[in-house]
């Protein structure tokens, strides 16, 4: 090869990869100088801690808490009356009637007469963080900022902040500091990106229209730029396509915002939202490239998170939303679904998910390599809703005598069995059926094998036929079978159908059931 013909980006990784074979371990994990560039930042190493911790907590709490009605959105669609290109068949957002009739016209009363609302008078960091720990979390936090354009942290760079507005107090750096304090991971998730035509500042009717209010309602547009912003990418065809709509200005303060995260809290995760795509591409791997290369300095492990195809694959962590896989991967992904079915932030009427429904999607989702997210919903005025605490509390019990099964673990060769099949795709999981005892779910940590069953099976034994004589998963001699939360060692045989326990007479515990397989 001439390598004076290689481009020098081409050159320098033919180098790289010529060192590696050879052995010299350079430009690993997180020893790297990364550069803003897929390449470089595809060296990034997803750290052990995340591969171990599995099950993480976070919250969307701001003034979208405030009106309690349908879901976080309404900050949006609260602006969409009849003359609003986003109306279906002309008619006003069932948001907007329930505005209008509550507080009155957009003029007069807009998204930022909430803020004054938002109190959080009785938020307290530390209770909030002794739950998340209760409840098994290893990472946690909040949502920096949503869509709304409210910070929730203590910025130089925006007077729209938790500090200086609303509650008066730096939501994140409170909680950064309880969290760790408890030894789990600080997380900080970010949404800014679907700023850019969230509200209708063409809108003259509104007060979003303001220039007054500009830092928070963003950027003046012209009707129908936006409609929520709209998919830049093809997402069947599985085709990559990048267009930064949003202008210098606009990808400048989403970039720099992020940067004074980094600085102020040392997140060990930065979480993201989708319609990343509509920020320039050379935003995205320049934030990268500052996210890896601080942690670097501060000899900090890190991971980051990407919707779709916001970023490189390889370059960071995989996030579905309310979704999951349906068969194990071979790279880490992540999945963050809420606790309640249909909303993200707290509603009068909420809809709350079973624990056993939480319990069997954490199990499923660790054993296809992935963890899970959980958001809860707190209260504008800082509690947690007394069904929400029940549900952590009693998953954390769950954890406390079956963790052994979850965390640290590493996938199986297949990841289960059973005929409840799962559904994949964007904001499938309602149509994932509730599972049962037939569905078994496996897990490997130092030598043995877990096979957590995720209902408890009604004729007194258990049969897993993916360990049946002679399979070609494993061919271990079983030596000892133990369901965790129960003292005593289990019958088994291993025959031509498969591998038979024979289970206490009375049930142990309410939720998933893992049995730990020792071999010789």
């Amino acid at each position: 090869m001439q390598f004076n013909k290689l481009k020098p980006s081409a050159t320098k990784w033919y180098f790289l990869g010529i060192l590696t074979l050879l052995g010299i371990q350079i430009n690993r994990g997180q020893d790297i100088s990364y550069q803003a560039d897929w390449e470089s930042l595809k060296q990034h190493k997803t750290p052990e801690w995340f591969l171990d911790a599995k099950f993480g907590i976070y919250c969307h709490w701001g003034p979208y808490s405030v009106p309690e009605f349908k879901n976080e959105w309404y900050s949006h669609w609260m602006y969409v009356h009849k003359n609003n290109p986003e109306a279906k068949n002309g008619e006003a957002s069932e948001y907007y009637k329930h505005h209008v009739a509550t507080y009155g016209p957009l003029k007069d009363f807009g998204y930022k007469d909430f803020i004054p609302m938002f109190k959080a008078e009785k938020f307290d960091a530390a209770q909030w963080a002794d739950l998340f720990e209760k409840a098994g979390a290893k990472f946690a936090g909040p949502v920096s900022e949503h869509a709304d354009g409210f910070a929730m942290w203590d910025s130089e760079l925006t007077s729209w902040d938790a500090k200086e507005m609303g509650p008066k107090r730096d939501i994140m750096g409170e909680l950064a500091h309880e969290i760790r304090k408890r030894d789990m991971k600080f997380i900080a998730t970010f949404h800014r990106q679907w700023l850019l035509g969230w509200y209708p500042t063409w809108d003259e009717t509104t007060d979003a229209s303001d220039p007054k209010y500009a830092g928070l309602y963003g950027p003046k547009m012209k009707k129908g730029d936006f409609q929520y912003p709209p998919s830049t990418h093809d997402i069947d065809a599985g085709i990559k396509k990048y267009y930064p709509l949003a202008d210098e200005n606009f990808n400048k303060e989403w970039l720099d915002r992020l940067k004074e995260i980094i600085d102020k809290y040392d997140p060990d995760l930065v979480w993201f939202d989708n319609k990343m795509d509509v920020i320039g591409e050379t935003y995205r791997k320049e934030f990268l490239e500052y996210y890896y290369n601080q942690a670097a300095k501060k000899k900090q492990e890190v991971v980051s998170t990407y919707k779709f195809y916001d970023f490189a694959k390889g370059s960071a962590v995989l996030d579905l939303e309310r979704a999951r896989m349906s068969e194990k991967k071979d790279f880490p992904w992540l999945t963050d679904d809420s606790i309640d079915w249909n909303s993200w932030s707290h509603i009068k009427n909420p809809d709350y998910k079973s624990v056993n429904r939480l319990v069997d999607f954490l199990v499923d989702v660790v054993s296809k390599n992935g963890a899970v997210l959980l958001n809860i919903t707190p209260k504008a005025n800082g509690e947690i809703p007394k069904p929400v605490k029940e549900r952590l509390l009693e998953m954390g019990q769950w954890l406390r005598v079956n963790g052994e099964a979850i965390y640290g673990t590493r996938t199986f060769a297949v990841y289960g069995e059973g005929g409840t099949k799962v559904v994949e795709g964007h904001l499938s999981e309602r149509s994932n059926p509730d599972n049962t005892s037939k569905d078994i779910r496996f897990t490997t940590k130092e030598g043995s094998l877990y096979a957590i069953a995720l209902d408890w099976p009604a004729d007194g034994e258990m049969l897993i036929t993916t360990l049946k004589k002679d399979n070609k998963y494993y061919s271990k001699n079983i030596k000892k079978i133990e369901l965790l939360g129960y003292k005593k060692p289990l019958d088994f045989k291993v025959g031509d159908k498969g591998l038979r326990i024979q289970l206490p007479h009375e049930k142990v515990g309410d939720h998933a059931f893992a049995f730990k397989i020792i071999s010789e």
